[in-house]
């Protein structure tokens, strides 16, 4: 029989990489015969235009160094999330990195993968702030296909 499909969604925040901790801890302490899932790890990369936006005459001038920027950051984040793995004895797994808006890619990624559960971090924004930029957990809580598991870093107590 064949597990079902788990994607962790990744960016380069630390509440990203606390939220894939925490799920190898949960779900993945085990055997690997044991895992209840196949994990999938996917870094939604933004498209150079994204990023740079409209930002007037020689906009242009500037995408090729900003692609080159993003797919060092997507090189980062992947090798970040292969050692968190490796580091927790999960070696199993796929990592991928798709483009385009992280809301997007990661509802893409639970169709392609037939997923039964999507894990995503919390940023922690502010009412304002979420409005301005959108919450991609609360996007892929009513629009993902599958389960939305949102995992939140505790608060540190003073």
């Amino acid at each position: 029989m064949e597990k079902s499909v788990m994607v962790v969604g990744l960016d380069d925040s630390e509440r990203s990489f606390y939220a894939l901790e925490w799920t190898l801890e949960h779900f993945f302490s085990k055997s690997p015969e044991n895992w209840p899932f196949k994990l999938v790890i996917v870094h939604a990369k933004p498209s150079a235009v994204s990023a740079v936006g409209l930002a007037g005459p020689g906009a242009a001038d500037v995408l090729p160094y900003v692609e080159t920027d993003l797919k060092k950051i997507a090189a980062r984040v992947l090798e970040r999330a292969k050692e968190t793995c490796t580091a927790k004895s999960v070696n199993d797994v796929i990592l991928e990195v798709m483009e385009g808006d992280a809301r997007n890619v990661l509802c893409e990624a639970v169709e392609k993968h037939h997923a039964s559960i999507l894990v995503v971090g919390n940023h922690g924004y502010g009412a304002i702030k979420r409005a301005v930029l959108g919450s991609v957990s609360d996007y892929c809580a009513h629009h993902a296909h599958c389960t939305v598991m949102i995992v939140k870093k505790p608060k540190i107590k003073n």
